[in-house]
């Protein structure tokens, strides 16, 4: 019997990793247990016979508990992105946590190239890989691309204007949905990598924004021109529209490192761990065109 943990169970993507454990039946649901900081929040899973346990990052000792008896633990990456250093101070907590209660494989959510990324919040990924690495347990980073559900936050907005302002500059990025990310998260805690190692979950293809833009364009059947500004100007239209300043720092430095090129890859780790495709940009928002406005 192997024992798989999921934190973050109640969020979009935790959720979406237990469906696809759940649905694909390589694990008993009752080897599955979902964790949360508030595990009433999981009822309806745990009315398919899934464990729900607490799991506060912030709570080192509690988390010990959680992690007990686990052999494959997922560590989804926080959200706390307000409060700079919180989230890998907390991420740090976790892996602490799991070497102490003695979880055999750790996997994480990662992103691509932390390392050189210039998105605000890189180097949370990049401290918590490092410390889990420092921990000699066998694991599995997950570097999820940009997701394609990402643009749901300004591309309504954009389709009614006619026009989405970025400042990438004919950058390229390999989208991905959530889902897909989900599904090959599951599929690894189903059937782990050998040794460990480290996978980046990309689209099938890196798009610059005017080709994005004109698929979304003929989906949503209305108009959107791309316009290239500067960090600058991105900063100040955000601002101007009320978003809070850490929001800001992280869409402008997304466009930032779009255009450096450190979205621009495309591996075939997804379908190596799912045995197929990922679902391409035009056929998401296919899928989801009421989302669009």
């Amino acid at each position: 019997m192997t024992k798989v943990l999921v934190t973050g169970a109640s969020g979009q993507l935790g959720r979406g990793v237990i469906a696809h454990l759940l649905r694909d039946g390589k694990i008993a649901a009752a080897d599955i247990v979902a964790a949360s900081r508030n595990p009433d929040a999981l009822s309806d899973i745990a009315a398919q016979g899934v464990e729900t346990r607490a799991a506060d990052f912030d709570d080192p000792a509690g988390l010990e508990a959680t992690f007990t008896g686990i052999d494959r633990l997922l560590i989804i990456s926080g959200n706390d992105l307000a409060n700079p250093g919180k989230r890998l101070q907390q991420h740090k907590a976790a892996v602490a946590a799991a070497a102490a209660a003695g979880v055999k494989h750790i996997f994480y959510t990662s992103m691509p190239n932390p390392d050189k990324s210039l998105v605000s919040f890189a180097q949370d990924h990049l401290g918590t890989e490092e410390a889990i690495k420092a921990t000699g347990i066998r694991h599995t980073i997950i570097r999820n691309s940009w997701y394609l559900d990402n643009y749901f936050m300004s591309m309504p907005h954009n389709l009614q204007a006619g026009t989405w302002y970025t400042s990438q500059a004919g950058g390229k990025v390999a989208n991905i949905s959530r889902d897909d990310c989900a599904a090959a998260a599951a599929a690894a805690l189903a059937n782990p990598p050998a040794g460990s190692t480290t996978l980046t979950l990309t689209g099938a293809e890196a798009l610059t924004a005017e080709e994005i833009a004109a698929a979304i364009s003929e989906i949503a059947g209305k108009s959107l021109t791309v316009v290239q500004i500067s960090d600058e100007q991105l900063a100040g239209g955000m601002r101007g529209a009320g978003l809070p300043d850490f929001v800001v720092n992280m869409l402008v430095s997304t466009d930032a490192n779009i255009r450096a090129g450190n979205f621009d890859l495309v591996t075939a780790d997804f379908e190596a761990l799912t045995g197929r495709k990922p679902q391409a940009l035009a056929a998401f928002f296919a899928a989801h065109k009421a989302a669009l406005g």
